[in-house]
């Protein structure tokens, strides 16, 4: 098993509606942290948010202080210490399930990209073959680094607006889901 990196960003999701912003963000952020604790030995959270660190502490994840600079330097302190297979699993990804991990594990070293052609998931056999690349065409650098593209439905589907909600085409995670229901958002997407 591998250890599992989510970063998780304080004030982000700023193109979703700020009437939901916080709770959709959370609500992914925790789907994504229970995938991780049910595929990985070891979950790591890196954040500086008050909330995300509550909802670390209620699964048992260990919080890594987010130092700054972006997601990079971000994922590189979570990744201090850490010895073997590691995953990079990003916090807006609400269709993440511990199989679908699994399966990106398998075929590490991998990489998950979006449609936007920025990077959800990461499969690292050691800690060495990260980068800090991420940004736009991010998964096209971690391509060239010799990380293999892997389709994966469960992580290619991030969220930043409302539309991405809504186009879901799996299950989101049940968090997720009953932000989703709350909002009336499930309706349009099971239209």
């Amino acid at each position: 098993m591998a250890t599992v990196v989510v970063p998780f960003r304080s004030g982000g999701k700023s193109r979703l509606p700020e009437e939901i912003r916080v709770e959709v963000a959370l609500a992914m952020l925790g789907d994504v942290l229970e995938a991780a604790v049910g595929h990985g030995d070891r979950v790591r959270l890196v954040t500086g948010d008050a909330a995300a660190t509550a909802l670390a502490a209620s699964l048992d994840v260990e919080v890594i202080a987010d130092p700054g600079g972006g997601q990079g330097a971000a994922v590189e302190a979570a990744l201090v210490g850490v010895d073997g297979e590691c995953l990079v699993v990003n916090a807006d990804l609400p269709c993440a399930t511990a199989d679908a991990l699994a399966c990106l594990a398998g075929e590490a070293p991998a990489h998950v990209a979006a449609a936007d052609g920025t990077t959800n998931a990461l499969a690292l056999p050691d800690t060495g073959w990260f980068s800090p690349v991420y940004g736009p065409g991010s998964a096209t650098r971690f391509a060239a680094a010799g990380l293999g593209p892997v389709r994966l439905p469960a992580l290619e589907h991030d969220v930043d607006t409302v539309s991405d909600l809504e186009a879901l085409p799996l299950p989101a995670g049940r968090r997720t889901e009953r932000v989703l229901n709350q909002h009336k958002l499930a309706l349009a997407r099971a239209q």
